[in-house]
């Protein structure tokens, strides 16, 4: 296939260059009506081609013009069979992906530490989450993987399961054995979905760990805006082989996305599909490198660690991506206040942080200045919070004792209901201290990374409160209750309760 070509691009460009007259939506036609300090902002370029599905540009919701083009050159890109654009983020991609797999009653085999999108899915989709415990890495306080085992203990407990979803890489940025987990998974009938949100690059680079479409998974949503170039909320479904119905999946996405879907988030993944075809490994090539550089020079900064080889030495690690820079703290701060720190020293803003960690990406973005100034930044916070006299931590991470501190996901609760019954059900509202053995209702996690600690359905434990309380206490953001001062949880009310 050509993958010099953009055809969505290249039509978009061409419509809006032949000017038409238009009497459809968006009322700014191609900016004239826009606030004038918003217009000369983002420029009459872009919108320009801020359109809508007329005839010369095709349709997502059917898409059998240059949307299909495009489209078809990006499965070839990312080694799928089907690929479909997303306009509405890796969180439309991720539930189209669980609906189409899974019927309301239907079991489906998670890890932990899922993104929150993957529970709402299974709400929407009436299906029964069967949890699997990824691997803790209980020093740096961090999931890892799911291993084998777990897989294969969740299968064998659950052979009506119609589906398994793993996470490739985590939101860290470490990977299992993927093709042995598929081949294993598709051994006892199951469908092999893959989360591969932080993934996109994967197929790249043979550094990199293994992409699920190499692996031979049937579907993974994948946010080619976080690491492939494109414009933020634009992600890709990518399937494979003749598990799912491919009609079926489009159905799905249909019914989960606007039918007024942006022609520029759309022309930003077709771009950057391109981008990615013609020069994916050279662009990779440099990211790896600028950022295994990056890595030495973090783990030369007293009191921090940044894991690199030897991580793979865990359990549920069988690789990882360099790119992402995981950088541990002994400095006597949460991870929450060197984020806040860098921000106002130094005006550099990180990917995330928690109770211990900072987690920062390189990218096809960055350079040896944003990664100096990282370097310069990162030594000033040591030089102010660290104190040689409480110890520091060993680079291969070896002889390091466990960090006061670290916390580690909580256990999932049980589930005292199925979570769309749990959702819908008659709730009220409690102190959150107070509902220790209740049902949950609503959601409770941290965001980032958005790993739902607390989902309805499940029976609300004193460690689940217990790592509320300490993220809190921390000042990180806790969301996902009605009540956004997060002192009240909604659950079900106790006569509803009783009925199950």
């Amino acid at each position: 296939m050509d993958h010099q070509t953009t055809p969505l691009l290249t039509a978009l460009r061409r419509h809006a260059a032949e000017e038409p007259v238009q009497f459809h939506i968006p009322g700014h036609k191609k900016g004239r009506g826009a606030d004038p300090e918003f217009r000369a902002f983002v420029g009459d370029n872009v919108l320009s081609i801020d359109l809508i599905n007329i005839a010369p540009l095709d349709d997502l919701h059917q898409p059998a013009g240059v949307i299909r083009e495009a489209e078809a050159l990006a499965a070839d890109a990312f080694g799928a069979d089907d690929t479909l654009f997303s306009v509405q983020g890796t969180t439309g991609a991720i539930m189209t992906m669980i609906m189409a797999a899974c019927s309301p009653g239907d079991k489906i085999i998670l890890p932990r530490n899922a993104h929150k999108s993957i529970l709402s899915a299974v709400i929407f989709a009436g299906a029964l989450p069967v949890w699997v415990d990824p691997a803790k890495d209980r020093r740096l306080g961090i999931e890892h993987g799911v291993t084998m085992d777990s897989i294969r203990e969740a299968v064998s407990l659950h052979p009506d399961a119609k589906a398994v979803l793993i996470i490739n890489p985590t939101y860290y940025g470490t990977s299992i054995d993927l093709r042995q987990a598929v081949e294993f998974i598709h051994s006892r009938g199951l469908l092999a979905l893959v989360d591969e949100a932080h993934g996109t690059l994967l197929h790249c680079h043979e550094r990199l760990p293994m992409s699920a479409m190499q692996a031979g998974a049937d579907m993974a949503a994948s946010s080619v805006h976080k690491l492939g170039g494109s414009l933020t909320q634009s992600s890709v479904l990518n399937v494979k082989g003749g598990r799912v119905d491919i009609r079926r999946v489009r159905s799905f996405m249909s019914m989960l996305t606007t039918t007024s879907t942006s022609y520029i988030l759309l022309a930003s993944l077709d771009a950057a599909r391109r981008q990615l075809a013609l020069n994916g490994r050279a662009l990779a090539e440099e990211t790896i490198r600028l950022a295994v550089e990056t890595r030495r020079q973090i783990n030369e900064i007293p009191g921090l660690y940044c894991f690199g080889d030897e991580i793979c030495e865990q359990p549920g690690v069988f690789h990882y991506d360099p790119t992402k820079l995981c950088i541990h703290l002994e400095l006597g701060i949460t991870g929450f206040a060197a984020e806040q720190w860098l921000r106002e020293t130094h005006n550099i803003e990180v990917e995330l942080s928690d109770l211990t960690n900072l987690l920062c990406l390189v990218t096809l973005g960055d350079t040896k200045r944003e990664t100096g100034l990282l370097i310069q930044a990162l030594r000033h916070l040591s030089d102010t919070f660290f104190r040689p006299e409480a110890g520091s931590i060993a680079p291969n991470g070896a002889s390091s004792p466990p960090v006061p501190g670290a916390v580690s996901l909580p256990a999932a609760g049980q589930f005292a209901m199925p979570p769309r019954e749990a959702f819908y059900a008659l709730s009220e509202s409690v102190e959150l201290l107070g509902s220790c053995g209740r049902t949950a209702a609503e959601f409770l996690y941290v965001y980032p990374p958005g790993i739902p600690i607390v989902m309805p359905g499940q029976t609300i434990t004193a460690e689940a409160l217990d790592y509320i309380v300490k993220h809190l206490e921390a000042g990180l953001p806790v969301k996902g209750p009605e009540d956004p001062a997060v002192q009240r949880l909604r659950v079900v009310a106790a006569e509803e309760a009783c009925l199950v």
